[in-house]
């Protein structure tokens, strides 16, 4: 029986190197979910709250029109994820595909996800720099402090 493998992805190259490492690397008796975490832009493009600043009040539907762009983006990775995947010899129906709004916040969402019984959770690396990195911090770095008794694979 093969184990329970998370993939965590965006719409990125680093993503995209992820799921094909897994589709080269895994057996495809694995039972494979690639999880992506949305951003939560229903609530502010509907809020109509007189704390909003003028500025993003007059920008709220270009703001909004990105933010729907990026989900159609994550979903389209999503699936052309599953189809890498498809092509290496895994099947179908060990392949989940779940997109979810974002709760806590990415990585803590990914860890929640990774809780759920997965064996293996899998991400790309994100490409920021040295400082950028120490500064804010990655989110396959606050995935990988967050996971509990799970391998955690980090591709570059």
């Amino acid at each position: 029986m093969g184990q329970k493998i998370l993939v965590a992805m965006d719409d990125s190259e680093n993503a995209r190197r992820a799921v094909e490492f897994v589709a080269k690397n895994f057996n495809p008796e694995h039972e494979i979910t690639l999880f992506s975490v949305l951003p939560d832009t229903a609530a502010i493009c509907d809020m109509n709250s007189p704390e909003l600043t003028p500025y993003f009040l007059s920008e709220r539907t270009a703001f909004c029109t990105l933010e729907d762009k990026k989900k159609s983006l994550v979903t389209e990775a999503l699936q052309k994820a599953k189809r890498i995947l498809v092509d290496a010899g895994f099947a179908e129906d060990k392949i989940t595909v779940k997109a979810e709004t974002k709760e806590k916040g990415i990585a803590r969402d990914i860890a929640r996800e990774a809780g759920m019984g997965y064996d293996v959770v899998v991400m790309g690396k994100r490409g920021l720099s040295g400082i950028k990195e120490f500064l804010l911090g990655s989110v396959s770095h606050k995935v990988l402090h967050a996971l509990k008794d799970q391998t955690f694979l980090l591709v570059n």
